[in-house]
């Protein structure tokens, strides 16, 4: 069974999960750092197109395997298309050994009390059984916290694992995200307040049932080694933040359990104007240097 050979490979598997999943806000920057200017497509479809080629030129490349990147987060219109013939989620499971993942966020509520709270999501349980039919493993929804502010992070992490608790129902496994911002000048005070929070909400998740852990790096190496440890925790995964690949990759590294989930920091140096042999040496480098932060 599929399903159960993606567990075993999320739970065992050495390696980092890149997160393609840049959705419509973000799109016009992720093409931009690629090379690709705002000149280039006249509509949103035309800009759709050149990120899905975009991300298939990177699946397809030779370095993109299970060995190193086991698991992928895509953007809802990247599983809807496909890569070869083969819908996207299919492609890289079956082709790579790459365990697929769906970004279900719909964006942020405006700030209060220092943090966005998930925007409604719309169709929710629907989109929830297309993931499922689709051969998606688990989902990704992000949240902010942008200041020590105990009422806003406990509100955050609430609505986090209720909406962990809907996709688990659906035979998913959610990537629970309550990133902190990194340039907070109270962001060890913050990342306090999230792990008590965190580790709260997972003592009230039903015995047998897990969720994943999508968080900042943190200020003092191995604060979330009682997540990483934790039975209902199947695997705590970093976003880079805003940190460049070399810096992120060197906190990366001293936190031992945490593997990447980098987006920026994976792409960074890729660009459309590269030869195939550029781009793949260029990508090889990159997941070389955050596979090695990730099993450190």
């Amino acid at each position: 069974m599929a399903n159960a050979k993606m567990l075993e490979q999320m739970k065992k598997g050495q390696g980092f999960i890149a997160a393609l999943d840049q959705s419509g806000g973000s799109t016009p920057k992720a093409l931009k750092l690629y090379g690709v200017d705002e000149d280039a497509y006249s509509n949103e479809t035309e800009m759709y197109d050149m990120i899905h080629a975009m991300r298939s030129r990177i699946i397809k490349s030779p370095a993109f395997t299970g060995e190193k990147v086991i698991g992928a987060i895509l953007f809802e219109q990247t599983m809807d298309r496909t890569i070869d013939g083969l819908p996207t989620a299919t492609f890289l499971w079956e082709k790579r050994g790459v365990v697929p993942f769906l970004k279900i966020d719909k964006g942020l509520e405006a700030e209060a009390k220092g943090c966005q709270m998930l925007k409604p999501i719309p169709g929710l349980e629907a989109l929830l059984d297309r993931a499922a039919a689709a051969g998606i493993f688990g989902t990704k929804e992000r949240s902010v916290i942008s200041a020590a502010n105990v009422e806003g992070i406990r509100e955050v992490v609430a609505q986090q694992f209720e909406l962990g608790k809907t996709v688990i129902a659906h035979g998913l496994m959610p990537i629970i995200e309550p990133e902190v911002t990194i340039s907070i000048a109270d962001k060890a005070d913050a990342e306090a307040i999230l792990l008590e929070a965190i580790l709260e909400q997972l003592e009230g998740l039903e015995d047998g049932k897990t969720v994943m852990l999508k968080l900042s790096l943190p200020t003092i190496p191995n604060f979330y080694k009682p997540l990483v440890d934790h039975p209902k925790v199947l695997k705590v995964v970093a976003l880079s933040g805003g940190y460049p690949r070399d810096e992120a990759n060197r906190i990366l590294a001293q936190n031992d359990g945490m593997i990447a989930s980098f987006s920026r920091a994976l792409t960074e140096g890729l660009s459309a104007q590269q030869s195939d042999a550029e781009f793949d040496a260029a990508l090889g480098a990159a997941i070389d240097s955050i596979y090695k932060a990730s099993i450190a």
